[in-house]
């Protein structure tokens, strides 16, 4: 990544078990999650090395167990690691004072999880106030900003409402106004609409998909759901018994799986929703083909009109500033749309 990263995990390990650090030090190199767990340890995160850049959204993956939750819980360190460094704009988090920390996380970390936590006796201004109450901020300052966020989720209206007179729809939107009021840089979020029915999950997606355009966060997101990943992604890390078997782009984790696990566990997800043009262009050799081209960032199912009716080999490929990036042939993107072998 061009900047430096804001989250930078470095070969982490967080072994539960009786001596851990010890164990750790003493374990043989390349030990197996199964042997770990025969001499009676828990590897929740397995060698680790991740990093996350500035405005990036990544989602981590995995079936249950597999240590995403873990791995965010170390991230934040709301876990103490066993081993390894995980550095946050450049600080070592495990070097930080229990003062320091909760400096940190007043100030740079925001948290979204699946269970809402809010407080039933208090308002849904007051609940979303209650962390700028806990930093000491002045009533007035705290209202003004509480009444921005409330605004900003779509609750506008809803300000004197008690969570018991709101949805869960509505519920999750007061836990995640509440994590933005402290205006964090970083933002975590473990499966925070897996509660949710359906269509309001699908509108909750919307609606944060709005608010990282307009914010910009940095964001660190679970899920166990694929299709939720690859609307919400630009990464993803795909997790199997605390370690990291992939962390690349949707299209390259779904055309090009790294483990017979990544392959198994993407198997089902149609590539031309996922697969760009720019995904699988060529460079320009030759003649530039003549006629409209596609944008680089248009998936092939989008495309799927064009491909089947346009009869060029070869069809230009656009960034977003309209220049030319290279060439997209029709029958190997027809091949992909198809899945033909």
């Amino acid at each position: 990544m061009a900047n430096s990263p804001v989250i930078s995990a470095k070969n982490v390990w967080k072994l539960f078990g009786p001596n851990p650090k010890r164990y750790l030090a003493q374990m043989p190199e390349g030990h197996s999650f199964d042997a770990i767990r025969a001499d009676g340890y828990i590897a929740g995160v397995k060698d680790v090395s991740i990093d996350v850049g500035r405005g990036e959204m990544l989602v981590i993956m995995g079936l249950s167990g597999s240590g995403k939750s873990t791995l965010v819980r170390c991230l934040s360190r709301l876990h103490d690691i066993t081993g390894g460094t995980i550095d946050v704009d450049g600080q070592d988090i495990m070097s930080l004072s229990e003062k320091e920390l909760i400096e940190l996380r007043r100030s740079k970390m925001g948290m979204v999880f699946q269970s809402f936590g809010l407080l039933p006796h208090r308002t849904v201004l007051e609940n979303v106030a209650f962390p700028l109450e806990m930093r000491g901020q002045d009533r007035h300052e705290r209202r003004e900003r509480a009444l921005e966020v409330v605004k900003l989720v779509g609750l506008e209206g809803r300000e004197e409402y008690f969570p018991r007179e709101l949805s869960g729809g509505q519920q999750q939107r007061v836990g995640i106004a509440r994590s933005l009021a402290i205006e964090p840089d970083i933002w975590f979020l473990d499966e925070p609409f897996s509660a949710l029915d359906p269509l309001i999950r699908r509108e909750m997606q919307d609606e944060f998909l709005r608010l990282q355009e307009m914010l910009g966060k940095t964001i660190v997101f679970i899920t166990h759901d694929f299709d939720e990943a690859l609307r919400l992604a630009d990464r993803i890390a795909i997790m199997k018994d605390g370690a990291v078997e992939q962390c690349d782009t949707p299209d390259k984790i779904v055309m090009n799986p790294a483990t017979e696990y990544v392959r198994k566990f993407t198997e089902e997800i149609d590539k031309a929703r996922v697969v760009t043009a720019g995904a699988i262009m060529q460079p320009v050799n030759g003649a530039m083909p003549e006629g409209n081209g596609v944008r680089s960032n248009t998936s092939l199912r989008d495309l799927a009109k064009i491909l089947v009716n346009d009869s060029r080999e070869n069809l230009p490929v656009t960034g977003q500033d309209g220049d030319i990036t290279g060439v997209l042939n029709r029958q190997v993107a027809l091949d992909v749309l198809f899945e033909a072998d």
